[in-house]
């Protein structure tokens, strides 16, 4: 029979599913140390996607077994020349000409709706760090994909959390903080802050190292920002936010995001950290990271650990993750395909 390509819509739960247990196997052969393969991240990110993303997804068989899939991205709002691919093999259905030929696929679709790039994330291992496979990288590479930008995934022991040195840390921060103050909540953004947050988000991608990405910044208004948040609901995220409100303006300037999945309550993610540039330079962003990190573990008492990535260029924010007790685990090499 070979290897056959059918495209399927999210709303095909066999589809779906054999596709989720290809996910979790992969996941679990490449990267061991994370959170159990969550199905109602998948199954609904596949159903109800961020706003102004659609998805194309097809499934890969060989000789009738579901042995890959490809679930393509094309955002709607901005970066409409762009789409992000996952493109996932099981691993016992590897070097099989599988993952060749989900890709060809997935060129196919990519040029029939103008997208002229494409990027995709493979792990890698870091000098002296715990093995990773090779094959990611070489497969993107023999695409001819180039890496356009590097990111290190680093992690933090709950169990190892120096609270001393927090206290001092978060007392010099707090001490160039003059005329701010802190704010938290837990889930959706309070109608104040929902317009400070939105610009924010917004400005990521206008301040974050993006290498050689080809990527513009996302245009994050407040109903955009009310549709990412219906998604996350919809998902089982649980998120913890704290900001900085700067007293003499009355808006938020620094925010930042901790968030846990409904599969795994001992882990998290360190999402988004950001310093509106007209406030920088008084260590608001070490101030939130300190104040939501306990805020999260006073909440979840069952989380040991906390992932987060950072461009390997980004030596701010890595000296303040690396203050706070994260530490290197593995890269993740974003690799950009002209189409």
């Amino acid at each position: 029979m070979g290897i056959t390509i059918v495209p399927f819509d999210a709303a095909d739960s066999a589809a779906l599913d054999e596709a989720y247990l290809i996910g979790a196997a992969a996941e679990q052969a490449d990267v061991p140390d994370f959170p159990p393969f969550c199905r109602q991240r998948f199954t609904v990110g596949a159903r109800h996607p961020l706003p102004g993303i659609a998805r194309r997804w097809a499934l890969a068989r060989l000789d009738g077994a579901p042995a890959g899939y490809l679930a393509l991205s094309l955002p709607q709002l901005d970066n409409t020349d762009n789409a992000d691919v996952e493109l996932v093999v099981h691993p016992a259905y590897r070097r099989r000409g599988v993952g060749r030929t989900l890709h060809e696929h997935g060129l196919r679709l990519l040029r029939e709706h103008g997208r002229k790039r494409v990027v995709g994330m493979t792990v890698t291992t870091l000098p002296g760090g715990v093995a990773r496979p090779a094959a990611g990288d070489a497969f993107a590479a023999a695409t001819g994909a180039r890496s356009a930008l590097v990111d290190v995934r680093r992690r933090l022991d709950a169990g190892r959390l120096d609270h001393a040195a927090l206290d001092t840390l978060a007392a010099e921060a707090g001490a160039s903080a003059t005329g701010y103050r802190s704010v938290r909540w837990r889930g959706d953004t309070p109608e104040e802050y929902a317009a400070d947050v939105a610009y924010l988000d917004g400005r990521l991608m206008a301040d974050a190292p993006l290498g050689e990405l080809e990527v513009e910044p996302e245009r994050v208004d407040v109903d955009r920002l009310r549709g990412t948040e219906r998604a996350l609901n919809a998902r089982g995220r649980r998120r913890y936010h704290h900001g900085t409100v700067h007293e003499a303006s009355g808006r938020l300037v620094a925010w930042t995001l901790i968030d846990l999945g409904p599969s795994a309550d001992w882990h998290a993610w360190q999402q988004i950290t950001i310093v509106d540039p007209e406030h920088r330079g008084h260590r608001l962003g070490l101030l939130v990271k300190i104040e939501n990190l306990r805020y999260a573990l006073h909440h979840e008492p069952a989380l040991r650990v906390i992932d987060t990535w950072n461009a390997a260029e980004n030596q701010h924010m890595i000296a303040i993750n690396e203050r706070l007790g994260f530490r290197p685990v593995d890269g993740w090499t974003n690799w950009q395909l002209a189409t």
